[in-house]
């Protein structure tokens, strides 16, 4: 059985197949916008640097933390506590679905169910033609891959992560708003080539005295290719029949210093990095900027995603639901670690583990406790013996 199959099984194949044949056309959206969407063959992920920037987000992300609060569906959370799925940990999950997120501005988180049709996991998918179907009253995503296989599933059990979203009311955007910066790097790649072949090639022009028929002159130049090209030796020798002997240099056009740093600019600001957070170069403070604009923007719609998808909406009034967290504090400088530790520790603001935690040190037993000097005393009890 296919990883397709496991993930529809025949069951739930039967009912999404059902779903499709009885569908009553595409959901309707305010837009009055097809609601569908397809994957661009521009194929960006194949350029070194988008594929960097991406890359750069996508391990970050990879380090989120998946929290559970609340204690609906026992069962799914015990299981997602361990990993998503069968095949994959949380940190190669959250990678995927960065990546797929960056390239296509839209990622589907499906379930994954087992023989008896009970959801055991999630895992995100690429399908190369996505829509929405309306069956019953109630909108499903139908997937369309690139094997031809077609699957479908129940909107309100699939996380959709969206970016760029404006035409579609439920779909993100093409990347093609990229496509300018993606051809200037293609022509700059090539200027480069070109450069490296002509550095390496040589060209000679010179004139051939009292030749006035043209067999002559082709005879002069095959005699000439046969003494210098076929012997070999890198040296070219000329005959003093030959006049105004000159190199031809061709110089190819490459941009400069300032005008590559604009066209890599652009990538960094479309997908939110910088060439210090690619290069593992940046420091506390830009480390934490990267943070608030990159990871934990992520961290929220993943959040309330998966939320939305996993519990229904009286579980989810009930306090129900999934956090994906990041410590922010790991991206401090060891001095600022030291420092937080003594100035929190011993008033009680944090725990022994926690204080550890910020050295990735594991837990210790008792390491709940909250140390806290002695001259420290509770203002309010303070405040009511004096009334007595």
């Amino acid at each position: 059985m296919g990883l397709f199959d496991q993930i529809f099984r025949p069951g739930k194949a039967k009912e999404s197949q059902k779903a499709l044949n009885e569908a009553k056309g595409f959901f309707q959206t305010l837009t009055a916008y097809q609601p569908q969407f397809t994957t661009w063959n521009g194929c960006i992920y194949e350029s070194e640097l988008v594929r960097a920037a991406i890359d750069a987000r996508a391990r970050h992300i990879s380090k989120l933390k998946i929290e559970f609060v609340g204690s609906a569906n026992p069962k799914l959370q015990a299981k997602m506590r361990l990993a998503p799925n069968q095949w994959q940990n949380y940190s190669a999950f959250l990678y995927r679905t960065s990546t797929i997120l960056d390239v296509a501005n839209n990622c589907f988180i499906t379930p994954v169910f087992d023989e008896s049709m009970t959801i055991t996991g999630y895992i995100p998918v690429l399908p190369q033609y996505c829509s929405l179907v309306e069956y019953k009253g109630e909108p499903w995503v139908k997937y369309q891959f690139s094997s031809g296989k077609v699957g479908a599933v129940e909107l309100r059990k699939v996380a959709l992560l969206t970016k760029h979203q404006y035409k579609n009311d439920f779909f993100g955007s093409s990347n093609d708003a990229l496509k300018e910066t993606m051809n200037l790097i293609h022509i700059e790649n090539q200027g480069i080539e070109e450069a490296v072949k002509n550095s390496s090639t040589f060209r000679f022009m010179a004139r051939l005295d009292n030749f006035s028929k043209v067999a002559d002159l082709k005879r002069e130049r095959d005699e000439f290719v046969s003494a210098n090209m076929s012997g070999g030796g890198g040296l070219l020798l000329f005959k003093n029949t030959y006049s105004d002997i000159k190199q031809i240099n061709q110089t190819a056009y490459t941009v400069d210093a300032a005008q590559r740093e604009a066209i890599e600019n652009n990538v960094y600001d479309y997908f939110g990095v910088n060439r210090k957070v690619l290069q593992n170069e940046a420091t506390a403070e830009q480390l934490d900027a990267f943070f608030n604009g990159a990871i934990e923007p992520f961290a929220i719609q993943f959040s309330d995603a998966m939320t939305m998808a996993m519990f229904s909406e009286r579980e989810r009034a009930q306090g129900s639901k999934l956090i994906a967290t990041a410590n922010r504090l790991q991206y401090m400088s060891t001095k600022s670690k030291v420092e937080m530790a003594q100035q929190l520790l011993d008033r009680g603001v944090m725990t022994i583990n926690e204080a550890r935690e910020l050295f990735n040190y594991a837990p210790v037993d008792g390491g709940e406790t909250r140390p806290i000097r002695g001259e420290y005393y509770d203002a309010g009890e303070k405040d009511d013996a004096s009334k007595e």
